[in-house]
């Protein structure tokens, strides 16, 4: 295993999890790679927690606090809060464990845009970095550390870490080697200048970390593989919803608002957003570009097929069979798929510059176009805001999609007022369920209403957002946004006296 470890100042400091994990102590801030399950650390978190737990068995507390690049897999996230060894959280989280224990005040949480954490790091509004894991897939002769398959917030670790520990994965395939995009220069206000980049598969930076072999105080050789989750085969609703976009973007090429090819997609994760990726296959579109944050299993066939030319990108989400297909012909992928950083992947400038075609999922949207993505009735947590902020607020186009109703017909996903808002109705230009879709673009409130109620809401919810809007437009307080306060979120304190948000 030590092929992989070409530095000989590096190779003396291999050593084991369970020594690399004594490194962290009570109260710590560790910086850990890992963006979706693609390129995080397995062995030194699972060996944290064990020492986690063997630590309250003898009445002694140790927790610290993590940072990720965006979720992670069951290794780390999962065993760190199974063992209740995490006391704060940044800036995204999936793992079911970690949701339950922020939910119940257990854990607090940093729920943030993902382009804007790097930032907040360097400036120094986190406060100090202690440690940081992170997983590479190799080390040169040089010391420069060849990335995995996810770069998240890793560069930034690696520089603001007082020490750095690393995983050394050889299970990650080694002609990842050039793939990635790491850029060194960025800076802090007033320093700061333009970022280089103005088509999406422009390079502007290295294909390796830099970092003080100094600096690293343990090194880790693994062979586990990503936590690689399938997903479900596109269902009618997610079919119907797809089928949506793709007409519209039709319709918009038609009109000369979008070229031939489109403009560069990015597209959050899900069975949905995969659902929309699969059906461009059959779309009159070609040449087309990804300028997103993960790559996940239809943009991998789009890129098979030839149909898009090329993908940039901060990480890897496939299933189990598109990750063994990628590792398979990675030859016939690698010049064509570039990671970078997500500051870089995330970048509000460079989305605007790019004019990305952003397609993201949500929890709930009320009838004005204010959309939930993150919290359910208001105050659980589900996952995060991830990077769909980033992009919304910046894209050509914004689009947001859901199924119109969740839970078996019990909650409808339009409503009259969201219960938590993460997209205010200006960042917001598209809703998409399987009814139809609603092109908000250039309407004021009263008109984007009328439109989300016909084209987006579920038949069984139809009538009583008609019914609520029209109650409106003589009980509110002022008609540029026509709300009844005291009902504006009567249909979640139903549900949750009930059940179900239907009468």
């Amino acid at each position: 295993m030590t092929s992989r470890i070409a530095h000989p100042g590096l190779a003396a400091k291999v050593t084991t999890a369970e020594q690399a994990a004594s490194f962290i102590d009570d109260h710590m801030t560790v910086g850990m790679s890992g963006f979706t399950g693609s390129g995080y650390p397995k062995a030194v978190p699972m060996a944290l927690a064990r020492r986690i737990a063997a630590e309250r068995a003898a009445g002694r507390n140790l927790r610290v606090k993590v940072w990720t690049g965006a979720s992670t897999g069951p290794e780390l996230d999962g065993a760190l809060a199974e063992a209740d060894g995490i006391e704060l959280r940044l800036p995204y989280n999936s793992d079911p464990t970690a949701r339950e224990r922020i939910n119940k005040g257990e854990m607090e949480y940093l729920d943030m845009h993902l382009s804007q954490v790097a930032p907040m790091a360097w400036e120094g509004f986190l406060g100090p970095l202690d440690i940081a894991v992170i997983e590479v897939s190799g080390i040169n002769a040089d010391g420069s550390l060849i990335p995995s398959s996810s770069v998240g917030n890793n560069k930034t670790w690696l520089d603001r870490a007082h020490a750095v520990i690393l995983e050394v994965n050889s299970w990650q395939n080694p002609a990842l080697d050039g793939m990635h995009d790491i850029y060194y220069g960025t800076a802090l206000p007033p320093n700061r200048v333009p970022i280089p980049l103005v088509r999406p598969d422009d390079r502007f930076g290295q294909p390796s970390f830099r970092c003080d072999p100094d600096k690293v105080i343990a090194v880790v050789e693994t062979d586990a593989p990503d936590r690689n989750l399938p997903f479900a085969k596109p269902d009618e609703t997610a079919l119907a919803i797809a089928g949506h976009i793709i007409e519209f973007f039709k319709h918009e090429v038609g009109k000369g608002r979008l070229p031939p090819n489109l403009l560069p997609l990015q597209s959050g994760v899900g069975n949905i957003a995969n659902a929309v990726l699969a059906g461009l296959l059959d779309a009159p579109f070609t040449d087309m570009t990804a300028y997103t944050e993960v790559l996940q299993d239809g943009m991998l066939d789009l890129l098979a097929s030839g149909k898009l030319r090329m993908a940039s990108c901060t990480a890897f989400s496939l299933s189990p069979d598109a990750a063994a297909r990628l590792n398979a012909e990675m030859a016939q992928f690698r010049d064509r798929i570039i990671l970078r950083p997500q500051e870089m992947s995330n970048h509000p400038e460079l989305v605007r510059r790019l004019g990305c075609l952003a397609m993201n999922g949500l929890i709930e949207a009320d009838i004005y176009g204010n959309v939930n993505s993150t919290h359910i009735m208001g105050s659980r947590i589900q996952n995060g805001i991830g990077g769909s902020g980033d992009f919304a607020r910046n894209a050509y186009l914004s689009i947001f999609m859901t199924p119109s109703t969740a839970k078996g017909g019990k909650i409808s996903s339009i409503v009259p007022h969201v219960s938590h808002v993460d997209h205010i109705a200006q960042d917001v230009q598209v809703i998409v369920t399987e009814q139809g879709l609603a092109d908000l673009r250039g309407l004021a409130p009263r008109r984007r209403a009328e439109l989300v109620i016909e084209k987006c809401a579920h038949p069984e919810y139809r009538e009583m957002l008609r019914d609520y809007y029209a109650r409106a437009l003589k009980g509110s307080y002022g008609l540029q946004t026509p709300m009844l306060c005291g009902e504006a979120l009567a249909w979640h304190q139903r549900f949750l006296e009930t059940g179900s948000m239907l009468p």
